[in-house]
């Protein structure tokens, strides 16, 4: 069962890296080498059950092939940094084929002597072997040379998954030959190639909690489906079905669902050319008509704002010339009232058009704290209250960012104002940055921290939702146009609060590439 479980994960992931739009050099050969798997250990299980020459044939000619595949997906990973080169492709290659003919001779004709087969099947494993072996030198020798970065984290998982995958068969090997109980194997291998899987379509992930974040969604969906089909086997069926062979036929069916799909939607597509989307979930769907949604309000955001602010420029202009021809103190108040109404109503059609509008950015090669300084003195000239005190506490080696400092000032700015909002009997607003070392990545932090009354809790989940707002006349869209902004640099942005102490924003932006 265990082989036949590494032959079938082979299979799903070469068919899954094969028919993907998004295919690399690297998915393709790590392809061919699940697909030369999949035929070795798939014609060995089947070899045992049928006792078939035709499949001890095909389990030989999925073995051959794995060593000059292994290197060429090993220099394919590493970028063809490392001593592997293309000549040993193909000696590989050309020692494989020999070794090839070497077996069609002693399997099928009568020159060879009685027991050799057994002798060559432990030739060829040890073949196989060694060369896997230097493919991981050659990886051990890359992180040694490879300057520090994401890349390197994310070969030395691979490098530790492997080492501990050789650990674990190894100690399958002495206690199956010892007390007869397996560790499986071919389990541990399968599972090593679904990581090495994800670390190659997914070389955005360069956290290890990231990464087994991934294969925990897995786990947890095989173990659901797992259960589910016992419990259903365990009702209506009529033999105990082992629970190992469940939890092995759950986890291919979750693995097999999503290239099973594009096949499927392949083979759709050629028949009904026009036909929609089936595979599409609902919660595919509502996403989709929330990006309509937004494309919507980028088009008709600017005729709305045309339409309204045509007639309020009219209304101002009336209003104005009124009160300077107004002699009665009442009517001149009641006209200042509609003059200040109207201001009011085109600020919130320009948030309304800053938030709806399409960002273009403008993004250059700068440092973070000159911005900073230059927030700080347009917020000192803009009326700031003298019971309210500025502090910065900047960090004097920051390295430059990437952004579009335009933007990035509209976002200070408006948590600025919100936190000065926030701070009535006034208090202390308090500019911070730091460097950012970690696992996603070197960044810039900076932090605004106010002394007011704080957010609470219910309110904290949704400060960043579009018209969200607690303020009596807010129009709820300044915080939602900083997250915006933010995103769109690709940073993150988040707030702790604490009732009655004040709030502190956190606006985290990688540093610019070298």
């Amino acid at each position: 069962m265990e082989t036949l479980t590494l032959a079938a994960v082979s299979l799903t992931i070469a068919v899954s890296l094969m028919i993907s739009k998004n295919k690399t050099p690297v998915h393709l050969s790590f392809a061919w080498l699940c697909l030369a798997l999949f035929v070795y250990k798939g014609a060995s299980y089947f070899g045992g059950l049928l006792q078939q020459d035709f499949l001890k044939t095909a389990e030989i000619l999925g073995l051959v092939p794995l060593p000059p595949l292994t290197i060429a997906f090993t220099r394919t990973l590493l970028n063809q940094q490392t001593f592997l080169s293309e000549r040993h492709i193909a000696v590989a290659s050309v020692f494989s084929l020999v070794l090839a003919v070497v077996a069609y001779v002693v399997f099928y004709t009568e020159f060879a002597p009685v027991g050799v087969q057994t002798y060559l099947l432990l030739f060829l494993r040890a073949y196989v072997a060694i060369l896997l072996a230097i493919c991981y030198l050659a990886l051990i020798v890359y992180l040694k040379i490879r300057a520090a970065g994401a890349e390197k984290k994310r070969m030395r998982y691979l490098a530790i998954a492997c080492a501990v995958a050789v650990v674990l068969m190894a100690l399958d090997c002495f206690v199956g030959a010892a007390s007869g109980y397996s560790l499986h194997g071919n389990i541990i291998l399968a599972a090593l190639i679904y990581l090495i899987l994800m670390i190659i379509t997914h070389p955005q992930l360069t956290a290890l909690h990231d990464i087994m974040a991934r294969a925990m969604v897995v786990f947890i969906m095989t173990c659901f489906a797992a259960i589910i089909i016992a419990i259903f086997t365990g009702l209506f069926g009529k033999a105990a079905v082992p629970f190992s062979h469940i939890l092995v036929a759950s986890f291919i069916i979750v693995i097999s669902i999503e290239p099973f799909q594009q096949i499927l939607k392949k083979i759709l597509t050629m028949i009904y050319p026009d036909s929609p989307d089936v595979f599409t979930s609902l919660y595919a769907l509502d996403e989709r008509l929330e990006r309509e949604k937004s494309l919507l309000l980028e088009e008709m955001a600017p005729v709305l704002a045309h339409e309204i602010r045509n007639p309020l420029g009219s209304m101002k202009g009336a209003a104005q010339y009124l009160r300077s021809e107004e002699k009665d103190e009442e009517h001149q108040r009641l006209l200042d009232v509609i003059i200040e109404e109207v201001d009011r109503l085109n600020g919130v059609v320009s948030q309304f058009l800053n938030y709806a509008k399409p960002y273009q950015l403008n993004r250059k090669t700068q440092w973070l704290n000159p911005l900073i300084e230059k927030t700080v003195s347009i917020i000192r000239a803009s009326n700031l209250p003298e019971n309210m005190a500025i502090e910065q506490d900047l960090h004097p080696d920051l390295p430059p960012v990437h952004i579009d400092a335009a933007q990035i000032i509209q976002v200070i700015l408006n948590i600025a104002y919100n936190a000065m909002e926030a701070m009535p009997q006034g208090g202390t607003l308090t500019f911070r940055t730091s460097r950012i070392a970690g696992d996603a990545g070197a960044a810039v932090g900076l932090s605004i921290r106010d002394t007011g009354k704080g957010i609470r809790r219910e309110d904290a989940k949704n400060i960043f939702k579009p018209f969200f707002t607690t303020k009596e006349r807010g129009v709820g869209l300044g915080l939602a146009i900083c997250q915006r902004i933010v995103k769109s640099h690709g940073g993150r942005l988040r707030v702790k609060s604490i009732p009655g102490q004040g709030s502190i924003f956190y606006v985290r932006l990688d540093v610019a590439n070298e």
